[in-house]
């Protein structure tokens, strides 16, 4: 892609001896959403981590805004304007839910997002502003855990497992936020095993099995057939 923000070619992730990614390519686009999609340990989490250095990666090119991250730490990256959700959140539990926000913001740079600007996109967060986050339900520490990210004004947002073990009416909430995210000129590299949600607000959809891609493409044309057998390999 001429215009990608983040590009990714021959990732090949490893934990010790053990390959967990093999040849993966991948591409966004700026201001997009993406959707990688697949079952448990097919590698999508170690994609994640890959991308921001917590994996060990060999012989890869994973370039964002046309500079090679690859063999960079991970906290340089993040000042070059990536920013995790981790699958479980991992808020601070001893700090309120504005002390954790706060914490995201550290970096001072630049952007469109602020203790305002999320607590307008997340408003029960303003309401609970001063409880600790982890009194808050699942959905709402996700909620703070995508706060605090969008505090460090990242010009790509990566979620793992978005959805995982929240309730549906809270997903809904949360994925109904994305849009606003990406009109702030925000691109979003979502992981989530359920491919509805994933479908509905992506671009674009990688799926993973086994550490490969096994299908990509635009998320209005992939039939259920088509993702059905990258998925499940059948």
């Amino acid at each position: 892609m001429a215009d990608a923000l983040l590009q990714i070619e021959r990732l090949n992730a490893f934990y010790g001896t053990f390959q967990a990614l093999f040849d993966v390519a991948l591409d966004v686009g700026k201001g997009e959403t993406i959707a990688v999609i697949g079952a448990n340990s097919a590698g999508k989490s170690t994609l994640m981590k890959s991308i921001v250095g917590l994996v060990p990666t060999r012989d890869v090119s994973i370039r964002f805004k046309d500079e090679n991250l690859a063999g960079i730490e991970t906290h340089d990256i993040v000042r070059r304007g990536i920013a995790l959700v981790p699958e479980g959140r991992r808020l601070f539990p001893s700090l309120s839910v504005e002390e954790n926000l706060l914490a995201g913001g550290q970096l001072k740079r630049n952007g469109p997002w602020s203790l305002n600007t999320v607590y307008d996109l997340f408003p029960i967060l303003r309401e609970r502003r001063a409880q600790k986050s982890t009194s808050l339900s699942g959905g709402q520490q996700q909620m703070v855990a995508i706060g605090r990210a969008l505090m460090a004004n990242p010009d790509l947002l990566m979620i793992d497992e978005l959805s995982l073990g929240l309730a549906p009416i809270v997903i809904k909430d949360i994925y109904a936020a994305m849009p606003k995210i990406t009109t702030q000129g925000t691109a979003a590299l979502i992981v989530e095993q359920d491919t509805g949600q994933a479908l509905a607000v992506a671009k674009r959809v990688y799926c993973l099995r086994g550490g490969r891609v096994t299908l990509q493409g635009d998320a209005k044309t992939l039939t259920r057939a088509q993702i059905s057998a990258a998925y499940f390999g059948v």
